[in-house]
């Protein structure tokens, strides 16, 4: 009989901490009646809060943990003092195999530098990334990386291809999912060095990759391609604007509604179909860490119940998928395809 996966949880992370990460589980355990999960933190708050929600008793263990990660505690920091925190044990249960991937609404950069020291990066991997779904207007388009690491170099573009490209197929169940670059303009000679490098790269047919060529930012809501890879500079930059951007709409909106009586009596009568539009508008809520040895995903840190539930079935998705033996089969052939677009190199004598 096949194990049931077991999600572990940080659930004094984020925001709101087990008010909001106990509403979540509950959700995901409705979506999922194979799934169980390890919740970590403060014994006491996290029982008052599953009393809530009794059917939920029989799947969930609770691990007590002293002391909590801030969310504005530096990466360095957190690592110092992190053993004996929520977060540090949630990744603990992974790295010794007790669940089977981990979820956290914490302190982003504390949740990279914990997950590196615990985890490690898989094979060939030498940094890891975030990856955001995007809204298009025909379903979802993987970006990354969107705040991991600000800057990236021909090499680690390419790897973010690949790491892409499994985790779409994974998480969408796309088959052969199509990849592209973000980039100033459509033509060979635009962008940067690094761009261009990786575009090379990727062109050359090395990879078992469906590489489209450059994609600009106003494409990034037309699902021109599958997977858009860029460098994190670019990629938060990008995904701040565009939650910002919902945020103003979805605002906008809603004074134009309440305007006036007519006005909210058509609120009323569209508001399913208003409902959808606003699910639509902002990037997914989970961003899983790609490139360990093991499965991350890391909610927003104001995550509703909601998000948060799916956050939990990301992980689940992931950890249950092929795409960690797809991404090394792929890795292997990436120094090699590095070295033959690297320039020659200069002769230094006189």
């Amino acid at each position: 009989m096949t194990k049931s996966p077991i999600i572990s949880i940080d659930a004094m992370g984020g925001d709101h901490g087990p008010s909001v990460v106990v509403p979540g589980v509950v959700l995901a355990a409705a979506e999922a009646p194979d799934l169980r999960f390890m919740l970590h933190g403060d014994e006491p708050t996290i029982s008052t809060e599953l009393a809530k929600h009794p059917a939920l008793k029989e799947r969930v263990e609770i691990r007590h943990a002293d002391r909590v990660v801030a969310m504005d505690e530096k990466p360095a920091q957190a690592l110092r003092r992190g053993k004996g925190t929520s977060m540090w044990a949630t990744l603990e249960a992974v790295k010794s195999g007790d669940a089977s991937a981990a979820v956290s609404a914490g302190n982003t950069g504390a949740l990279m530098a914990i997950s590196l020291l615990i985890l490690r990066m898989s094979v060939d991997v030498d940094r890891p990334c975030l990856v955001v779904g995007w809204p298009g207007v025909r379903g979802t388009t993987t970006v990354l990386d969107v705040g991991a690491n600000v800057d990236c170099d021909a090499e680690r573009l390419v790897e973010f291809a690949i790491l892409g490209e499994a985790f779409h197929r994974a998480a969408h169940g796309v088959a052969k999912p199509t990849v592209g670059l973000l980039n100033v303009g459509s033509e060979d000679m635009k962008g940067h060095e690094e761009v261009r490098q990786a575009h090379a790269i990727l062109r050359g047919g090395q990879f078992d990759l469906d590489y489209r060529g450059f994609v600009e930012g106003d494409e990034l809501f037309q699902n021109k391609v599958d997977v858009v890879v860029t460098d994190g500079f670019t990629g938060n930059v990008a995904l701040k604007t565009a939650e910002g951007t919902a945020k103003y709409i979805r605002g906008e909106l809603k004074g134009a509604l309440m305007s006036s009586p007519i006005s909210k009596l058509g609120a009323l009568l569209a508001r399913s179909g208003l409902m959808k539009f606003q699910e639509k508008l902002s990037p997914d809520a989970a961003a899983p860490l790609l490139g360990l040895n093991g499965v991350v995903v890391k909610s927003h840190g104001g995550a509703s119940a909601r998000d948060f539930a799916a956050a939990i079935r990301m992980a689940s998705k992931l950890a249950q998928s092929d795409f960690a033996a797809e991404i090394e089969r792929n890795m292997t052939r990436l120094t090699a395809a590095v070295a033959e677009h690297q320039p020659p190199a200069v002769d230094g004598a006189a």
